[in-house]
């Protein structure tokens, strides 16, 4: 080893889902949003003055702050806004998870927390979930140095209810407690209005799933005065000018536009029941979803073989090779169309295999 070598930093990555690059290709890997952003965001695009390019953006990022403080009923004071929620979470770890007790997240779960953990040295514990892949909120009510689960909680899809997340805000008063509510738009009930009555309770939302946004990058954090400053410091210090000019008018024009907002979520709420129909139909079992996506398993047939057959033919889905959960699919949910197309691959696939093993038997 060379002796510069000794003071790298060395830390496993978080590995994000599979990015292909092919025409006619199905992905339902990566929870994006089957349908397009909002008109509202194209036509700002049009008419983007690209004059703003030559000057540095907001660092406050006021125009997109103010558009989400409206949205919510919240002040400007109590919006945080990032590249991306991966980037408000990451802020959100180096400003708020600084004492020597762990830090508390589910072990299954977003897998970026135990990420940054490692990379600020932060220690963690990271509670099972229950055989039914349910948080045990009593498993929060320990001395801790903060606490992050997601809600739904993904890979799961499954959505805790606001009252069992107001129990595990409410016994770590003297910790920050942050809800990663990535998806929280397809279902179950936001924390938002607990912020009033929880000055250590941090929410976090993002454009990339149900605002269909996520090559754009836009994360935003929501919570009392006093945490948002405290995030803003921590960032000012860091890199003050994360939001591009451009950004920050789409993100502005795409809060706007809230019956085109309400309409793609109608759809893939609608598309979801009928999956979920389908893959039972063909002996698939999951927990009940509440994200664009469904956590499903066939018993029987092996998922990364299954994952495989699926990639041979161009459609994508996320596998994780991980205790408990490796006999699992998470599948997003697509269009229709999208979502014809795997039914029907999976139902020949089904039927051959079947065949084989009575062949073999």
């Amino acid at each position: 080893m060379n002796p510069w070598e000794a003071n790298i930093r060395r830390v496993t990555p978080y590995v994000p889902g599979e990015q292909p690059k092919k025409t006619n290709m199905i992905k339902l890997n990566t929870n994006e949003n089957p349908y397009g952003p909002a008109p509202t965001v194209t036509e700002e695009m049009k008419n983007f003055n690209t004059e703003l390019l030559r000057l540095y953006p907001d660092p406050a990022a006021q125009v997109l702050a103010d558009a989400l403080a409206g949205r919510y009923g919240l002040g400007r004071d109590q919006i945080f806004v990032g590249v991306g929620s991966d980037d408000v979470l990451a802020m959100a770890f180096l400003t708020f998870f600084n004492s020597d007790k762990p830090i508390l997240f589910p072990d299954i779960s977003y897998s970026f927390y135990s990420v940054w953990a490692e990379l600020y040295g932060i220690p963690y514990e990271r509670p099972a979930l229950d055989e039914g892949f349910r948080i045990r909120k009593e498993d929060y009510y320990k001395e801790n140095g903060g606490v992050i689960f997601p809600n739904p909680n993904a890979p799961t899809s499954l959505a805790m209810g606001l009252s069992d997340v107001e129990d595990i805000v409410a016994h770590n008063q003297e910790s920050i407690v942050i809800v990663d509510e990535a998806y929280i738009d397809f279902g179950g009930e936001s924390a938002l209005g607990l912020i009033k009555k929880y000055e250590n309770l941090l929410v976090v939302q993002t454009f990339s799933k149900s605002r269909s946004m996520a090559g754009i990058r836009i994360g935003y954090a929501m919570g009392n005065p006093a945490l948002i400053k405290a995030l803003n410091d921590v960032k000012y210090s860091f890199n003050s000018y994360t939001m591009n000019q451009l950004t920050l008018v789409l993100g502005a024009a795409a809060v706007k536009d809230e019956a085109y907002f309400q309409e793609t979520i109608g759809k893939i709420k609608a598309t979801r029941e009928r999956a979920k129909e389908r893959l039972k139909a063909l002996g698939f079992v999951y927990p009940e979803p509440s994200a664009n996506f469904i956590f499903a398993s066939r018993p029987g047939t092996d998922a990364r073989a299954l994952f495989l057959a699926l990639k041979e033919k161009d459609i994508y889905v996320r596998y994780f090779d991980a205790p408990r959960i490796n006999q699992y699919l998470r599948i997003t949910i697509g269009t229709d169309e999208e979502m014809d197309t795997l039914f029907e691959f999976l139902a020949g696939y089904l039927s051959k295999t079947t065949e084989e093993m009575a062949v073999k038997c």
